[in-house]
């Protein structure tokens, strides 16, 4: 695989906490990337295309079914990513992931697999991807900055998913977790947008 295509915003400062953008199925880096436009204006905003072609737009990896990845697609996607990161990011600039639907299993998946390399990740409106050949252990992400945001009227993602998510965050992860349902669909919601903006500016302190 080549190096992802990008679109960045916000600090162009090389030290600023680099806050990586990580888009829905089908969709692309320049829709997500608006996203930083309610967030808060002193980290390096960076919106990566995933590398499978899917519609009109682009995946993170193949599907058993939604929001179950086939396990060696993830790790392929998930080994090009950390390569493209690691070349861009060195280890002691701080890297947050915030990934919506199926960019939420990547970034969820991404932290699981190595949380000692995130500051923190937003797992928005998607599930962890269980069952895909990444640790789930209890205490797995002990110390690490997260924040899980759900619809309670989600019919995209399988609930049982989205249930699974919010239990192992929340009360096995060992994470410090920020949680939050809205009475909305599978859409980032105004409230959890600007709770998304505060965790944030929390987690970077």
């Amino acid at each position: 695989m080549s190096a992802p295509v990008v679109a960045t915003a916000g600090s162009a400062d090389p030290s600023a906490p680099l806050v990586v953008l990580l888009h829905g199925r089908g969709s692309h880096e320049r829709e997500i990337l608006t996203l930083s436009d309610s967030l808060i204006p002193d980290c390096a905003y960076v919106a990566v295309r995933a590398p499978i072609a899917e519609g009109a737009g682009f995946a993170w990896f193949q599907n058993r079914g939604i929001g179950r990845p086939v396990a060696s697609s993830l790790r392929t996607t998930m080994d090009w990513f950390r390569t493209w990161l690691d070349g861009i990011a060195p280890s002691g600039r701080p890297v947050f992931l915030i990934g919506f639907s199926g960019g939420a299993a990547f970034a969820g998946g991404l932290l699981l697999d190595d949380p000692s390399r995130y500051a923190g990740a937003a797992i928005l409106y998607g599930t962890l991807p269980f069952d895909a050949g990444v640790p789930v252990d209890p205490g797995r992400l002990t110390g690490v900055q997260v924040m899980v945001a759900q619809g309670e009227h989600d019919t995209v993602i399988p609930r049982e998913l989205l249930d699974r998510t919010w239990h192992y965050l929340r009360e096995e992860s060992g994470a410090d977790v920020v949680a939050r349902r809205d009475p909305v669909g599978h859409g980032l919601a105004a409230p959890a947008s600007e709770a998304l903006a505060a965790w944030l500016r929390e987690a970077v302190k």
